[in-house]
């Protein structure tokens, strides 16, 4: 079976990352399914855009000429957006040519079988989107004593409470994911306004917005998590630290806030609650267990999730008085109509399109698929 070629989008922002950006290009052109092509989108940096094309100028190379590159091959871009992630996704999106567009964060490597992973699940037409597991690599070597698992996400990371294997989820994790193309053409890009914008705040949730637009614009689609498809993402010193931990679960409360207004509170909630209810206690109990057992952290770990619940809610309360006050907005910007993909038997067009912000009707429950249902969150 011929299977999609695949584009990867890399966002990139700050020379202060070189290294761990030419090893995450690295990591993508060993794939065992090779990459069509790889994009590097760079937000509103010049001089990290110059030193980048310096670095890749086979990109500089076959613009000059008009040329479509060779599989593999780099391609370095200036984000024709608003400064931040969700626009330059959007960016990486319209310029590529793959039917399956796939994210790597820049401070990630992906394992060797990555993109294979993602490739093999969209064997099924029903699958649009596809994510898969994202490992720490701490730098102090190993996890802070007191940081709960329940909280990887914090800091980019695949959390215990994710169902294992190959799941049906509600959405994939931004950092480590892939969309079939005609995904975009149904519900638009990424809405910029809420995930990360160059503000101080560490936000999140571009990609849980999308998923449920996604959901709500075609309901039979199959969203999918394959624990096999594994990248390792860099966790540098100020984010194994409390301070970070407690204001990116504030932030992550501003951010669902905002999800709760485009979605609708049901759905944008709906794997929360499970994970507020059932995930979280457990991890208390195994907290305070460990501490009753004098097993070093524990009385922390328990203290920690209790703190990360209170401040994110912290956070969604006051999210959603700005949000009702109109003093945040957030838009989802039509994607241009610049890539025609094919790849053996498979074609792919994208053609722009306008969306509105705002809750969307809900949709019928889509048709049982045959991976079990399960619930991801940011």
């Amino acid at each position: 079976m011929s299977r999609p070629g695949i584009s990867v989008v890399i966002c990139v922002y700050t020379e202060e990352r070189w290294e761990d950006i030419l090893a995450a290009v690295s990591s993508v052109r060993a794939q065992s399914h090779p990459a069509l092509e790889i994009l590097l989108v760079v937000d509103h940096n010049e001089a990290l855009r110059a030193r980048l094309t310096e670095e890749y100028p086979e990109h500089a190379e076959h613009a000059e000429y008009g040329r479509h590159q060779a599989s593999g091959e780099v391609r370095v871009l200036a984000n024709a957006g608003p400064r931040g992630l969700s626009a330059g996704r959007n960016t990486g999106i319209a310029a590529s040519r793959g039917a399956v567009i796939a994210f790597l964060d820049d401070d990630a490597v992906a394992e060797r079988d990555w993109l294979r992973h993602f490739a093999k699940a969209y064997d099924d037409p029903r699958v649009l989107a596809v994510g898969g597991r994202t490992v720490p690599i701490w730098a102090s070597g190993r996890r802070p004593v007191w940081f709960p698992e329940e909280f990887d996400w914090v800091v980019g990371c695949t959390y215990r409470g994710l169902p294992p294997g190959r799941v049906r989820v509600r959405n994939v994790l931004g950092g480590n994911a892939s969309f079939r193309r005609e995904a975009f053409d149904a519900a638009g890009g990424f809405a910029t306004g809420i995930g990360r914008d160059g503000d101080s705040r560490p936000l999140g949730c571009e990609e849980t917005e999308l998923c449920i637009r996604l959901t709500r614009a075609r309901p039979d689609a199959v969203l999918l998590i394959d624990d096999r498809a594994v990248i390792h993402h860099r966790v540098p010193a100020p984010r194994e630290r409390f301070r970070y931990f407690r204001a990116r679960a504030y932030a992550e409360g501003l951010s669902k806030a905002l999800v709760a207004r485009s979605v609708g509170a049901e759905k944008g909630l709906e794997s929360e609650r499970r994970y507020a209810t059932r995930v979280l206690p457990a991890g208390v109990a195994r907290g305070l267990r460990d501490a009753v057992l004098a097993r070093p952290g524990g009385a922390g770990r328990a203290g920690a999730i209790v703190a990360g619940v209170c401040t994110a809610a912290g956070g969604y309360v006051l999210g959603s008085v700005r949000v009702r006050r109109g003093a945040v907005a957030f838009s989802i910007p039509p994607l241009a109509a610049t890539a025609t993909a094919t790849i053996g038997a498979t074609t792919a067009t994208t053609t722009a399109s306008t969306r509105t912000t705002g809750p969307v009707m809900p949709a019928a429950p889509a048709s049982p698929a045959a991976p079990a249902p399960g619930g991801a969150d940011e």
